[in-house]
């Protein structure tokens, strides 16, 4: 029987099993064309397309009562099951958000808790963002701009506050001296804010390295010092 070949059409050595998971395992290419999920506790159900057409690029859009993906065929497991969270990911937060009010309501807190605790600050504009990676939040002093992750959607609001309050703070003081972080100090929940994110930022983390453990293509996940507001 001919050698397996992997996805760049190299053939594997004679009498040489297939890792698991790789491309040249048959258990990879089994996944079907059309495959129905049932919905978590974290997300709707998934009706999940696989095509050949699609090469590294992934798809996921809210349809009624579910959400739709479209993932590349012939993915190994593991690679297929990171793309699949992510675009996921970026779907749900994108919907939470819209459902906390959305850009709006985002930036009617923001001007709330500026003229609370900030002295009446104004940035020019407040959005949710699904590319923040890791980051909670950003800002950028010279226009104005604050993003906030669409991820902090599904966290209480005494979180989101401190984030706004934290990239709020930004405007006046540019680093993350003595003065910034007096002013973000006046947010009477900080400390608790923060312990919440350094608690759920470990355990991110820790469920990362736990992939690692048991899947060779895994990525490093990223440290919490990559974490955070900017």
């Amino acid at each position: 029987m001919p050698s397996p070949t992997d996805r760049r059409g190299r053939r594997a050595a004679p009498g040489t099993t297939p890792r698991p998971g790789s491309a040249t395992d048959p258990a990879a290419r089994a996944a079907p064309a059309l495959e129905h999920r049932p919905a978590t506790a974290a997300r709707p159900p998934l009706e999940i397309h696989r095509s050949a057409r699609r090469r590294r690029s992934a798809s996921a859009a809210f349809r009624d009562d579910r959400i739709v993906v479209r993932l590349p065929a012939g993915l190994p497991p593991a690679e297929e099951q990171r793309l699949l969270d992510g675009v996921v990911r970026k779907v749900t937060d994108r919907h939470r958000a819209h459902d906390t009010g959305g850009d709006e309501a985002l930036t009617a807190r923001a001007v709330e808790l500026a003229d609370a605790y900030l002295g009446g600050i104004r940035p020019t504009r407040v959005t949710f963002s699904t590319r923040m990676g890791a980051r909670y939040g950003s800002c950028t002093p010279a226009d104005g701009t604050i993003r906030i992750s669409s991820e902090m959607a599904v966290h209480p609001d005494f979180v989101r506050d401190y984030v706004l309050v934290h990239e709020l703070a930004h405007l006046q003081e540019s680093g993350h001296g003595p003065a910034f972080h007096a002013l973000v100090a006046r947010f009477p929940a900080a400390e608790r804010a923060r312990g919440y994110l350094e608690g759920y930022q470990a355990g991110r983390y820790g469920a990362a390295r736990g992939r690692d453990a048991t899947d060779e293509t895994s990525e490093p996940a990223s440290s919490a010092e990559d974490a955070g507001s900017s």
